[in-house]
This record gives structure tokens, C-alpha cells and sequence, in this order.
């Protein structure tokens, strides 16, 4: 009961992961230079919806860490 639980948090926490990295804005360098992300305008710095996308990307690493744990856990026993 208590894995199925994990299991199903740990999904949709991997999911909303995947979403919320990908709504964040390319900082230049890398991957995103590659596919034409380099062309940036220096407007100046992290805006407020930035800073909380930024909150709530490790809030939900933080929930998706916990799960891979507690299932590593509940698995060894």
C-alpha cells in the first residue's frame, strides 16, 4: 500500500519535473546555444515569476528525491 503511494507520488513529481524545467528561460551555454537559444537580450535579471518557478522546481525535486529514497527503503526491507 504504502509503495504504491510512493510509486504514484514519484510519477507525478517526475512528470511536473519534466514541465517545470522546461519552462525555464535558457541562461546561454550549452544545449541551448545549440537549437538557437543563444540570442538573449540582457534586460536585466530574475523576475518574480522566475524566482518562484525557480521555488517550486526544487520544492518538487526535493518531493521527488524523498520518494526515490523512501522506495529504495521499502524495497531493501
Amino acid at each position: 500500500m504504502l509503495e504504491t503511494l510512493f510509486t504514484i507520488v514519484l510519477v507525478l513529481s517526475s512528470v511536473l519535473m519534466i514541465l517545470l524545467v522546461l519552462l525555464h528561460k535558457g541562461r546561454g551555454g550549452g544545449m541551448s546555444d545549440m537549437f538557437g537559444g543563444g540570442v538573449s537580450s540582457g534586460l536585466g535579471g530574475s523576475s518574480v515569476a522566475e524566482r518562484n518557478l525557480d521555488r517550486l522546481t526544487i520544492g518538487i525535486g526535493a518531493i521527488w528525491f524523498a520518494c526515490v529514497i523512501a522506495l529504495g527503503l521499502l524495497k531493501a526491507y
